[in-house]
């Protein structure tokens, strides 16, 4: 049946289709209850504040899910620009001095020094976020398909299908001009090469069995 839906997805679709994602069992969300949310991150007087986006508010960082972000945020110390910070977690009061609360972290998507991420308009549509190096790639998946982008190569954008592999990893294929294109992906901490951004999922892409590694996250639009 797979193989059949697979049939379908590529070749019954037009080309600029929607990319269909497979229904997940049904039950308790892992992430309910939990707000997902981006900002930037400061240290003051030893302890790590986080300012939402477009907020003036502040908040004591309480590591509750042992996520390791404080030792994460001192390998960029010294580097220049803002510390950006994608992340899971809730908020409760704090009687701190100089913030406004206290931020239960439980989950860090994204860490990186100057990305925009604040002002990133296609954000909250994209579902998936991959890139790597050796040559450059970069991946965007959403509802209206995926958009692949290479050094010195024209960009694709196709529709796509998402297979669940277990234990939180996925892949999305497609296939186009005799191409077989394929992102895996994994939920293991994974460092950008070139800019030592943080990301929570390692990612492949594979193109006709040739593998290129980098690091990926989840968009704005998918709950995970």
């Amino acid at each position: 049946m797979m193989r059949a839906a697979r049939s379908l997805m590529i070749f019954a679709l037009p080309l600029f289709a929607a990319g269909c994602q497979m229904l997940a069992p049904s039950g308790p969300h892992p992430t309910a209850g939990l707000n997902r949310m981006q900002g930037e991150l400061s240290s003051v007087d030893g302890k790590l504040l986080f300012q939402p986006c477009q907020e003036q508010r502040r908040f004591i960082v309480n590591d509750s899910g042992n996520t390791s972000i404080a030792q994460e945020a001192a390998t960029f110390a010294g580097k220049p620009g803002k510390l950006f910070v994608d992340l899971r977690g809730s908020f409760s009061s704090s009687k701190a001095d100089g913030s406004d609360g206290q931020l239960n972290l439980q989950q860090v998507y994204r860490l990186e020094r100057d990305s925009g991420g604040c002002s990133d308009p296609d954000f909250k549509r994209q579902t998936v976020i991959a890139s790597g190096h050796g040559p450059d790639w970069s991946f965007k998946a959403s509802g209206n398909g995926m958009v692949l982008e290479r050094d010195k190569q024209p960009t694709l954008v196709l529709p796509y299908l998402e297979e669940q592999l277990g234990g939180g990893r996925f892949s999305l294929s497609t296939e186009a001009n005799n191409q077989h294109i394929e992102l895996w992906v994994a939920p293991q901490r994974c460092v950008d090469s070139a800019s030592g951004s943080l990301r929570n999922l390692s990612a492949e892409l594979r193109i006709n069995g040739q593998v290129q590694r980098g690091c990926a996250t989840f968009g704005g639009a998918r709950n995970d």
